[in-house]
């Protein structure tokens, strides 16, 4: 069987076009995505801080146009898909899908399918803001784009008043304000109102907070009473007592008292798995996880637990950024510092893999091209965590996984990065921070393998697609490989950043383009490559 749909000239430069190609943004030529699988790039990896050759501002610009050419050609498609990605927890943030949400929402008043698709978006706003925070974020976008008006109050409206009581007066005690916005603010603009005697509680505690507490022995929710003691704790033991009995989170203690390790300790019991990787640093730093501990073993017993892992929606990413943070032993921002837990440097590692799912074997041969040229070296979404850095442990997943896998890296030249299986993500990263050198030439994996004779199944190449340097187009690399080697070897594209290119030909059935960095990805590609 043969994938080839058409044939390339193999000796055509990437400096010129293939047919179908367009200009990529470092002068060279790729092909250009259908703008749903740009959709896709752009809610699974967002555009903050831009890329090496396009600002954060043009990608903005460009991606904004995307949702709005995707909603015009099928707008439940656009919204299903916006929801899919940030209900599964595929994404780095949950930033693009607000904001997609809210464009939708604020240009009701273009064709019939965009104003179809803002109804669309409206009614699915709570499936993707679901914590108070993201709420905020949907308002602040909309405010700016379009206004305040009856559609966007009733369905503001609707996210408070679909809550029970509980889920309700969590939401507004554990997210009281976020980005210059307040409940307060937002039940001043959508004028929520029930009859039901319970939500009004939780509603006047917000908007008549004064009212509220000189009547606060009326009141019949527990956590509204149990965050109003604890606010006014004069005792650490008294404070441990309302953690422990009302499951208080980070957000509903003094400031005072959060670096305390037996107010830490009362807290880690019940607390979110996000919150607890973010708050690693500051847990070891107090002194409340140190080795041989049983809170940095229960620590790692969560980390593990892929379970808790799925339903806390914890992405790869910040996985990953947790265990860079975690290990060097300082914050990216501030001055706080620690001495890393191995214990706990293992368990993140071991989460990292687990945030992906089960990904069975495939048992073919892999060969894996890892970008390390200069542009690869962006960072993702304003973090300290680089595409190339974020490319090179991706590619471990494979590697870890396929029994029959090789690893190199490629700018003009193709090299060997000394990856290996047994590595641990962290020694990953660091070697891939020192790597980034020289010019991009994507096609570089096809020709190595095919000048060493080497029997590969699939290509996988994690890269920014911004290839210009070589004398043959990947695509055509690839077909002379399948023609010359008698394999009809695929090829999988993961695109690293959030632009609208790829080096893999939409028409040739043996190769798929995907996103790096989502947590489908891996079992994707494994289905792809069994066929």
């Amino acid at each position: 069987m043969s994938y080839v749909a058409h044939v390339s000239p193999r000796n055509t430069p990437q400096t010129e076009p293939l047919f179908g190609q367009v200009k990529n943004s470092a002068g060279g030529y790729s092909y250009k995505l259908d703008q749903f699988a740009q959709l896709d790039r752009f809610l699974i990896l967002g555009c903050e801080g831009g890329t090496y050759y396009a600002s954060e501002r043009k990608l903005a610009i460009e991606n904004a146009n995307i949702v709005l050419d995707c909603a015009k050609a099928d707008p439940k498609r656009t919204v299903d898909r916006i929801v899919e990605i940030s209900d599964s927890g595929r994404a780095i943030k949950n930033d693009p899908a607000i904001f997609a949400l809210a464009l939708l929402a604020s240009n009701k008043r273009l064709d019939g399918n965009v104003k179809l698709a803002g109804d669309l978006a409206l009614a699915a706003m709570p499936k993707v803001c679901r914590t108070g925070t993201h709420l905020f974020q949907f308002v602040e976008a909309c405010n700016e784009l379009r206004g305040w008006g009856r559609s966007l109050r009733t369905a503001v409206s609707n996210w408070y008043l679909a809550k029970s009581p509980d889920q309700l007066a969590m939401q507004v005690t554990k997210y009281a304000q976020r980005n210059g916005w307040s409940h307060r603010d937002v039940l001043r603009l959508c004028h929520a109102n029930t009859k039901n005697r319970a939500t009004q509680d939780v509603l006047q505690y917000v908007a008549q907070p004064d009212k509220w507490r000189a009547a606060r022995r009326q009141s019949k929710n527990e956590l509204l009473l149990a965050v109003e003691e604890a606010q006014n704790a004069d005792s650490i033991k008294g404070l441990i007592k309302l953690i422990r009995e009302h499951s208080l989170v980070r957000e509903h203690i003094p400031p005072q008292y959060l670096s305390d390790p037996a107010v830490q300790e009362a807290l880690l019991q019940h607390m979110p798995m996000t919150a607890m990787i973010r708050n690693l640093g500051g847990m070891t730093a107090s002194g409340l996880l140190k080795p041989l501990s049983s809170a940095a073993r229960g620590v790692c017993e969560k980390l593990r637990t892929e379970s808790a892992l799925k339903k806390a929606r914890v992405h790869p990413f910040s996985v990953l950024l947790a265990l860079k943070t975690y290990s060097q032993g300082c914050g990216f921002r501030g001055s706080l510092s620690w001495t890393p837990v191995p214990q706990i440097v293992d368990a993140l590692n071991d989460a990292f893999y687990a945030s992906f799912g089960m990904v069975e074997p495939t048992n073919k041969r892999w060969l894996l091209g890892i970008d390390v040229s200069g542009s690869m070296g962006a960072k993702i979404n304003n973090t300290n965590v680089s595409c190339c850095e974020a490319a090179g442990v991706m590619a471990m997943v494979a590697l870890r996984t396929e029994p029959q896998c090789y690893a190199h890296g490629f700018a003009g030249s193709f090299v060997d990065l000394g990856l290996r299986a047994s590595m641990d993500l962290a020694a990953v990263a660091r070697k891939l921070y020192m790597s980034n050198f020289g010019s991009t030439d994507c096609s570089l994996p096809m020709t190595y393998a095919l000048q060493n004779r080497l029997e590969v199944d699939c290509f996988s190449v994690y890269t920014d697609n911004e290839t210009y340097a070589g004398r043959q187009h990947p695509s055509g690399a690839l077909r002379e490989y399948r023609e010359k080697m008698g394999i009809d070897a695929k090829l999988i594209v993961c695109g690293m950043t959030a632009t609208g290119f790829s080096i893999a030909d939409s028409n040739d059935l043996g190769m798929l383009d995907c996103v790096g960095f989502d947590a489908n990805a891996p079992a994707v590609m494994a289905e792809f490559v069994r066929g």
